[in-house]
């Protein structure tokens, strides 16, 4: 087993990866105080493959569960007032304790129900997807969509713990394994070169689910998010470049009212379009443009945008994006292969040129 340390003071947690942990109940001990009562969060798929060995594992606590619709539509406040009724229901009080087991939905709806309810109580974060382990289960970041826009409606709340089960990887499917891929390239992208061409070498390893290629995976990713979170928590300036791609991609999810493509999917045409942009901005080469696109495509991900898409739509949703600022959208653009940065000042026909290439309108730089 691996261990990492997200270092945040007095709110410093650890992240275990590691092969068939997920029962492991030293480690839960080792996280909980005695007698916690807890509630996990899962979904309708999730509760099939491992609830049941997780509750075993939890049988020294007070210790109920909760079953969520699985899919992106219900990360909304309908779910987050149902998960808060139940934990009332059921008497739960401040010293109780959420244990999200699922995916980046799952993960970030009960992050938020752990925010609000009674102003804040602990969780434990255990994601079952690529997508969770490498990103959204690390940071502290919980938050539900809107009909208007990603993820508006939230909070920065930290776990006390994240568990990453590798095993659990076996039974995804290939299409989300793929959307979970899309954040491990983006830390190679934003900030570590050495990262990218080591995925470019071993990305047929990867595919195939070698363990020991996947723990590298797991932990290079959780150290550089890790290590980005300990310096700037709440995003007032590094934090932003872990949304390399999102902005394009979060536009791309909400034009299609979160059905028909993944998340992961999303951020990853989103992180071709963010190259694209930079291309044309004269920032980086368009020759590794061409690498962050072969790498996108052998990795199983999407590079072409669906067909009903239009610019000008795109450009609306991303008017709404989080990281504006005084009515300036500010994008995370490349100045190279690990180099990323957040730029405000672009070339808004540029960013017109971008948006219509991908849909249908233009041509690729």
């Amino acid at each position: 087993m691996r261990e990492l340390k997200v270092e945040l003071g007095r709110r410093s947690y650890p992240i275990y990866i590691g092969r068939g942990i997920l029962s492991a109940r030293e480690l839960y001990a080792g996280l909980l105080p005695p007698s916690a009562q807890l509630m996990i969060v899962t979904n309708t798929t999730v509760k099939k493959l491992y609830l049941a060995g997780v509750k075993a594992a939890l049988s020294d606590y007070v210790t109920s569960s909760y079953v969520i619709p699985d899919g992106e539509t219900y990360k909304n406040l309908d779910t987050l007032n149902d998960i808060v009724t139940e934990l009332l229901k059921n008497h739960f009080d401040r010293g109780c304790w959420l244990v999200a087991l699922g995916g980046g939905v799952v993960g970030d709806i009960t992050g938020f129900a752990a925010a609000c309810y009674q102003r804040g109580v602990d969780f434990i974060q255990i994601p079952t997807t690529l997508l969770a382990q490498v990103d959204s289960s690390v940071g502290g970041k919980t938050a539900v969509n809107h009909e208007m826009g990603k993820n508006m409606i939230g909070a920065f709340h930290q776990p006390r713990g994240v568990i990453a089960d590798t095993a659990v990887l076996d039974s995804l499917p290939a299409r989300e394994f793929s959307a979970g891929l899309a954040e491990v390239i983006k830390y190679g992208l934003i900030r570590d070169a050495e990262f990218f061409a080591w995925l470019e070498e071993n990305m047929e390893k990867i595919m195939a689910r070698d363990a020991d290629a996947l723990e590298h995976v797991i932990e290079l990713s959780c150290r550089n998010k890790a290590e980005v979170v300990a310096a700037d928590e709440r995003e007032a300036g590094l934090r932003a470049i872990l949304n390399l791609g999102h902005t394009f991609g979060h536009a791309v999810e909400t034009a299609l009212h979160y059905h028909t493509w993944l998340h992961g999917e999303a951020v990853g045409a989103g992180m071709l379009m963010a190259a694209d942009l930079s291309v044309r901005q004269g920032w980086l080469d368009a020759g590794d443009a061409e690498r962050i696109r072969q790498l996108l495509e052998r990795a199983g991900l999407k590079t072409a945008l669906p067909p009903k898409l239009h610019g000008a739509n795109l450009r609306d949703i991303m008017a709404v994006d989080k990281k504006a600022r005084g009515g300036r959208l500010n994008l995370i653009l490349l100045k190279g292969i690990g180099r990323a940065e957040v730029v405000a000042d672009f070339d808004e026909a540029l960013l017109s040129k971008t948006l219509d290439a991908f849909t249908g309108r233009g041509v690729p730089a």
